[in-house]
């Protein structure tokens, strides 16, 4: 779960963090007066959307009179900002966040991730931040963390050293780096990231910008988490997927994919991809899949108009063969589908599951193995047009 700029630099700053005071604005008057109340020369205006990229986009802009800072905000607000990492569609800007202006001295970035090789936590720095860190060839800085020891002193001693955070930002840079782990730890975030992490004229540390993801399992015991989900920023499939228990991603592709189990959806896709086409999704039905669940996953597939055909693929263990089939029946059969599905069904009660298929009068294309489907909903997608 992903949340806006403005709601991680609260949650970092209630660990410690220094972050720049700010207004939330949803309309130009709430931000010009904002800009008043925060005070300043000249301010920031930031739209608020769940994607990076947002200053090469136009969508971090400086105002230097409150006129211009309602201005600004008019533009923004109900505007798609399309940005590197949002695709063509971009996203709606809903709200803008007002900062004073800070006064630069120095760039640089800080994160914590969690290295899966390592099955650790790994904080990483570097000696440039700002919207070009990706391109510069700065000093990458690395310490890897012991769970039951957690982020010790010498630790960020030694980052600080390497980004020239001596003398009298030492001290400060080791305190905030040490909050900064206990936010990540204590809600259960997959990363957290301060870019650009800046050294003011006035010689602060200060978090300028930030972004915090967290881990999806966790939520049901971080209601303090949960409420700053906004729905806005996601996919509605996505949601009503959630909703019913699957795991839905959607894609740009023309092959619904409804498979069981995360790895073999992998798989399938890339089978997909191997023979010529490309998925349209990725959607694990996950284990026990019930026919109600399996009909939940066409109707949520189906609610994307580039889906062209459909190809189940269930190796069932936990699921049962013959409960996807009555869920391919029922799906059929309820919302009318009229693009080619494709079937690959082995495992638990296979035969029983072959002989619904066979007995439901749909057309279906059976096959089986995975290399056989994918081959058939390519080849598919060519008879439907």
């Amino acid at each position: 779960m992903n949340v806006h700029e403005f709601q991680a630099k609260e949650l970092l700053g209630s660990y410690g963090v220094p972050v720049p005071p700010g207004a939330v604005a949803y309309a130009p008057h709430q931000a010009v007066a904002g800009a008043c109340e925060l005070g300043g020369e000249s301010w920031v205006v930031k739209a608020q959307i769940h994607a990076g990229g947002r200053g090469k986009a136009g969508g971090v802009r400086v105002a230097e009179s409150p006129e211009e800072v309602g201005r600004i905000a008019a533009e923004l607000l109900g505007t798609r900002l399309v940005t590197a990492q949002t695709g063509p569609a971009g996203s709606v800007v809903g709200r803008v966040l007002v900062e004073p202006a800070s006064r630069i001295a120095r760039e640089l970035y800080l994160g914590l991730v969690v290295d899966r090789a390592a099955q650790r936590t790994a904080l990483i720095a570097s000696t440039a931040g700002g919207v070009e860190i990706e391109e510069s060839e700065a000093k990458l800085v690395r310490e890897t963390i012991d769970p039951a020891l957690g982020l010790q002193d010498f630790q960020c001693r030694k980052v600080a050293a390497a980004l020239g955070l001596g003398g009298d930002l030492l001290r400060p840079a080791v305190k905030l780096m040490r909050s900064v782990y206990r936010c990540f730890v204590e809600t259960d975030a997959l990363q957290v990231e301060i870019n650009p992490l800046v050294v003011t004229a006035e010689g602060e540390l200060v978090a300028l910008d930030a972004k915090v993801s967290f881990d999806d399992n966790a939520i049901a015991r971080r209601p303090g988490i949960a409420a700053l989900r906004d729905l806005d920023e996601e996919d509605p499939k996505e949601i009503d997927a959630s909703e019913h228990g699957l795991n839905y991603i959607a894609l740009d592709g023309s092959v619904g994919c409804i498979v069981n189990g995360a790895g073999l959806a992998m798989a399938t896709m890339d089978a997909i991809t191997l023979h010529g086409a490309r998925p349209a999704n990725f959607l694990d039905v996950g284990g026990g899949a019930t026919p109600e669940k399996v009909s939940n996953a066409f109707r949520i597939v189906l609610t994307d108009p580039n889906v062209k055909t459909i190809l189940v693929n269930i190796f069932a263990g936990i699921n049962r063969c013959d409960w996807i089939a009555e869920g391919i029946v029922a799906a059929s059969r309820e919302l009318e589908i009229d693009v080619p599905i494709v079937a690959r069904l082995a495992g638990t009660n296979v035969e029983e599951g072959r002989r619904i298929l066979a007995e439901s009068g749909l057309s279906l294309i059976s096959t089986e193995n995975l290399d056989e489907a994918a081959s058939a909903a390519v080849a598919s997608l060519g008879a439907a047009a």
